[in-house]
């Protein structure tokens, strides 16, 4: 599937849905990835996950912004993804935030979380999360996992 214009468009029209409750999707989005991976939590011991929770919502807002120009951010995601990586983070914590972000999602947007909405967002994360896992990998070969490990 490729994020084609519609699928771009209909994640415009639904994040403006979630917008007015970011403080309350971050809430949510975190409390389900911890539940559904507990192994996660290790990555935010140290961290206000009030501002974590913020944080990860204006990325959302900036991704979402900038769907047409995805090019324009690619650095700013590939740097991202690698320090992803220097946080240990892995393929399948990937997959556990990517099924976080769409339960949320499912929660804020109720019926207006269709198929359609579904599958353009997860070609977003999709999309999103390829690039910082190539940027993480890349990194990968100079930073070795013992490395990563010890921090």
């Amino acid at each position: 599937m490729t994020l084609t214009p519609e699928r771009k468009s209909l994640v415009r029209s639904t994040w403006a849905l979630v917008k007015p409750i970011q403080d309350e999707a971050a809430r949510l989005f975190c409390g389900r990835l911890f539940e559904v991976d507990p192994s996660t939590r290790a990555l935010f011991a140290h961290s206000d996950m009030t501002t974590r929770g913020r944080m990860l919502m204006q990325t959302i807002n900036v991704a979402v912004a900038s769907l047409d120009r995805l090019e324009k951010i690619q650095p700013a995601i590939e740097d991202l993804g690698r320090r992803h990586a220097g946080y240990v983070v892995t393929d399948e914590h990937y997959a556990s935030v990517g099924g976080a972000l769409l339960w949320t999602l499912e929660q804020g947007l109720g019926e207006a979380f269709t198929p359609e909405a579904e599958g353009a967002w997860a070609e977003t994360y999709r999309t999103l999360a390829s690039i910082m896992q190539a940027a993480a990998a890349e990194d990968g070969a100079s930073y070795p996992a013992s490395e990563r490990a010890a921090s």
